[in-house]
């Protein structure tokens, strides 16, 4: 699973996913976060792409939203790779309408099948799946802030954190549905990673920026013990 930015590095996104690809070789599965959070009205994002509107144009671009459709909706606030490989021929992308994955390789459909609409990025997404499967997590060029994997420790932790109302258009125009699900908070995703002991990482550096390796499980149980210690401590203060 990677998340990069290829910002300043001189090579398109087409030659990086063919670079990572003859790296895992044919047995092997490309992924990456496809997630599209303007399609939902209670996203900083929507708010953002609404946020210079008068509330009568804010409510008549609300219901002109397309739904999210798996096979054709972008997803421009990911970067250039995962737009590069969501629209791959033969990519495969799982269903969720806001936190959806996108794959290429021979276990794309394996890991990214029955992504449930009500679970983001826990037990019934993707992510589970990939931890099972102990997939290898590359950051290259980013930092942990924007790590996915990190997520799943969220629903793993003691105790889990509130869940939330979320809203988006799926199958039709103005067809807007709401679930319940985690209260999903990346704002110590940053301190985290930076507590995370060596000898799980392999860290370089590419076109002057840094570039982490690590086996999902491991970080993941990691990250989720420190969640629960270091969350705990926050909300008793």
């Amino acid at each position: 699973m990677v998340h990069a930015s290829l910002r300043g590095t001189g090579l398109s996104p087409t030659q990086v996913r063919d670079a990572l690809l003859g790296v895992l070789g044919p047995r092997g599965t490309l992924v990456v976060p496809a997630f599209t959070p303007e399609n939902s009205d209670t996203s900083r994002a929507h708010r953002a792409l609404v946020a210079h509107l008068s509330v009568e144009e804010a409510d008549d671009f609300r219901e002109s939203m397309p739904p999210f459709e798996p096979d054709a909706t972008p997803c421009p606030s990911m970067g250039a790779l995962a737009e590069c490989v969501r629209t791959t021929p033969g990519a495969v992308r799982s269903d969720h309408p806001q936190t959806s994955l996108a794959a290429i390789g021979s276990r794309a459909g394996e890991l990214l099948a029955g992504h449930d609409p009500h679970c983001h990025l826990g037990e019934r997404s993707p992510l589970a799946r990939l931890y099972a499967a102990d997939a290898q997590v590359l950051l290259l060029r980013v930092g942990f802030e924007v790590c996915s994997a990190f997520h799943l420790a969220e629903y793993r932790m003691t105790p889990r954190p509130p869940q939330r109302l979320y809203r988006c258009v799926v199958g039709d125009k103005g067809n807007w549905i709401t679930y319940k699900d985690l209260t999903l908070d990346d704002g110590d995703f940053a301190e985290a990673g930076a507590r995370l002991p060596d000898a799980l990482l392999v860290r370089r550096k590419w076109a002057g920026k840094p570039v982490t390796l690590f086996g999902m499980r491991a970080v993941v149980d990691d990250v989720r013990d420190q969640l629960s210690r270091y969350r705990r401590r926050n909300d008793l203060n």
